[in-house]
């Protein structure tokens, strides 16, 4: 019942924001009693925390198995084709904007700003496996910027319905690669 809420959260907050969040709507949303929802979570942030931490577990998750299907080699160049395959591919459903929004939030609210940064260091993690993975020097030092690059990209296809004129496996390679 508890994940079930916690789509519920993802989805409200995608289609109306932090501010549509209150008990009855999700409660609505997730098809459960008004009392389930503070059995389960003793206030909103805990609510919000445990949602953006549920989208990020199955993020990582989903982003893992799509990168040990790739068996083999992979240039540089390769491997920002992929990543970039990645980006292009992602819809941005209900659930796929809230993060989003609790990401903004957390900005507004201190007390979700780890469960935030358990977020990016996970995107990092998972960056500097496969910056190491293609021999790339210094991964930990690019795992950022290769995130930023990426969540901007997003953020940009999201707000503007496009990726912008350099496309993202250019721009990872520039990155990787100057020059």
């Amino acid at each position: 019942m508890r994940e079930r809420i916690l789509r519920a959260v993802l989805r409200v907050i995608g289609a109306s924001g932090v501010a549509g969040v209150t008990n009855r709507r999700i409660a609505a949303e997730a098809g459960v009693s008004l009392g389930s929802i503070t059995y389960h979570f003793a206030t909103q942030t805990e609510l919000l925390r445990e949602a953006l931490l549920l989208f990020v577990r199955e993020e990582t998750a989903r982003l893992a198995e799509f990168s040990r299907q790739r068996r083999g080699p992979v240039s540089v160049e390769q491997a920002a084709a992929l990543v970039e395959q990645v980006v292009e591919s992602t819809t941005f459903g209900r659930e796929e904007i809230a993060p989003l929004e609790l990401y903004i939030q957390a900005g507004r609210d201190p007390s979700l700003r780890d469960a935030a940064a358990k977020c990016f260091a996970a995107y990092d993690a998972l960056a500097r496996s496969v910056l190491r993975g293609l021999g790339v020097a210094e991964p930990a030092r690019l795992a950022g910027p290769v995130v930023a690059l990426v969540a901007g990209t997003q953020l940009r296809r999201l707000a503007t319905g496009a990726s912008g004129s350099t496309g993202v496996a250019e721009a990872l390679t520039l990155l990787v690669r100057p020059g």
